[in-house]
């Protein structure tokens, strides 16, 4: 079995991004990550980004971005900028109010993530949606998670969020096993938020990564993480350093 590589959401260290983000990107290298997933860019264009991550051996496990830029006429300069960057995971991690109240809107967001994919699949790039902790409140005792996935194409790619999951009091482990093979990109983040990273907590980590490289077709593991009180750095260090001792 061929080990799945870690990522850092840059989310996680924002801010150092935005006042030094080669400095930072540096950092989460000599770290021992393999690579980030974007939440933003700092004002850098897709040919700066690629170089400087590739100057740090870095690769590209995603980015975060609006579903406005992934519609109409934003959507090839969405594609053109993520090719350059060598990107291929699209991820949309929350939808305009329209779309979450109810069953309605999810299954037209369902519709359009669904042809969005079909639109993007030529440039070998994958859409998908990222969760928060609303996707797991029933609406007409359904959730919203199993309404969307349920009626998307299956290239939609389901980022779960596990922390964000738990507190939606769902379990992440039953989820990973109903929908094998559309958990290719995975955010690890600890339950509760206040553990100090990622293997501190309560989170049954051997479990979900057992699912993950047997029936989840997971491809890249996120660290998205933030410890109350601790600078963001030493939180993602922590992270990683737990990983690996994990033997991940």
């Amino acid at each position: 079995m061929s080990r799945i590589p870690i990522a850092l959401q840059l989310y996680s260290v924002r801010e150092e991004c935005a006042k030094d983000f080669v400095g930072t990107v540096k950092a989460v290298s000599e770290m021992g990550y393999d690579g980030v997933e974007f939440a933003g860019y700092y004002n850098l264009s897709a040919s700066e980004l690629k170089s400087i991550l590739d100057d740090f051996g870095l690769k590209v496990a995603g980015t975060h971005i609006g579903i406005n830029t992934l519609i109409g006429d934003e959507l090839q300069r969405t594609i053109e900028f993520n090719a350059t960057l060598g990107n291929k995971f699209l991820i949309v991690p929350a939808l305009p109010p329209d779309y979450t109240g109810t069953r309605e809107g999810w299954l037209k967001a369902a519709e359009m993530m669904s042809e969005i994919s079909e639109k993007i699949k030529p440039y070998g790039m994958k859409v998908g949606y990222h969760n928060h902790d609303i996707e797991f409140k029933k609406i007409d005792g359904e959730t919203p998670w199993d309404i969307f996935f349920q009626n998307t194409s299956e290239d939609v790619v389901m980022q779960l969020d596990i922390g964000n999951a738990i507190h939606g009091s769902a379990d992440p482990i039953e989820i990973l096993k109903k929908y094998p093979g559309r958990a290719i990109t995975v955010h690890l983040k600890e339950y509760p938020f206040s553990a100090p990273a990622v293997g501190e907590g309560e989170v049954n980590w051997k479990e979900i990564f057992n699912i993950c490289e047997t029936i989840g077709g997971t491809e890249w593991y996120i660290v998205e993480y933030e410890t109350p009180g601790r600078p963001p750095l030493e939180s993602v260090r922590r992270c990683i350093e737990n990983l690996r001792r994990m033997g991940k």
